[in-house]
């Protein structure tokens, strides 16, 4: 059948592991030091392995591929324990997989298995280290001190990032946070990317590394969705950290799906 499914370059992959960490359903192992697709049956081909991927060696193609098989993916997760599975049906509730959702929900109810209840966030934000103070001037809007915002077009020679407090976020977050402007960035300078769409993490690593390393960056602030994939974003500002560096004190925190 065709559907869509993960393509891995092996020119490209340095064998780092970090996607097959990030693959629950194991359809992805380390063989001979490279990263390969082991089973097209385990593959969901929603991509939750491309935002781990420090070396852009992982898209989703559509081609002919054997189907995806959830009941198949619990048996093999079961064993893994109940928050293994829990997380993975997070997985794909949260990309909209609401078949698939429901068919994992049946299989474990046809076992008599029930899942321990998830963490409950914070409405609308879950913190890493901590909430912002609120800002001042109350519930009014908010903006930016800079533009452009979008890492692709920034100039890491602009002067608007001498002695800046940046916000690096993915571009999810402004939409899916209601008080963005107002809680993350009044005076301060905001960079936005997609981890799993731009396809030039590379590059954003060696920008952002320019920017930290020419400029005084008095802090950073970074968000990201809670969905596995943007986890890139957390990898692209370590690894430019550790390339530029600089040791720059880094607030992370994480969007939850429920909004605000």
């Amino acid at each position: 059948m065709q559907r869509q499914i993960i393509r891995i370059d092996e020119e490209k992959c340095n064998g780092c592991g970090q996607c097959a960490a990030a693959c629950a359903e194991g359809a992805i192992q380390m063989v001979d030091g490279k990263a390969r697709l082991v089973s097209e049956v385990f593959c969901d081909g929603l991509g939750a392995c491309i935002g781990e991927c420090p070396v852009d060696a992982i898209t989703i193609e559509r081609r002919e591929a054997a189907p995806y098989s959830e009941r198949e993916t619990l048996e093999k997760l079961i064993p893994q324990g109940l928050n293994v599975v829990r997380l993975h049906l997070e997985h794909l509730k949260n990309h909209g997989q609401q078949k698939l959702y429901d068919e994992g929900i049946a299989v474990l109810r046809k076992k008599g298995i029930e899942l321990p209840a998830a963490p409950q966030p914070l409405p609308g934000l879950l913190p890493l280290a901590g909430r912002p103070s609120p800002s001042p001037g109350g519930d009014r809007g908010g903006g930016t001190t800079n533009w452009p915002i979008q890492l692709q077009l920034i100039n890491p020679d602009s002067a608007v990032f001498d002695e800046a407090d940046l916000v690096i976020a993915a571009d999810c977050t402004a939409f899916a946070y209601r008080n963005f402007y107002r809680d993350f960035t009044l005076g301060k300078v905001l960079i936005v990317f997609c981890p799993k769409l731009d396809h030039v993490a590379e590059m954003y690593i060696e920008k952002l590394a320019a920017i930290f390393s020419r400029h005084a960056i008095r802090s950073i602030t970074l968000l990201r969705m809670l969905v596995p994939c943007c986890g890139g974003t957390s990898m692209i500002l370590k690894q430019a950290l550790a390339l530029s560096g600089k040791e720059i004190p880094v607030t992370e925190h994480i969007v939850n799906f429920d909004g605000p």
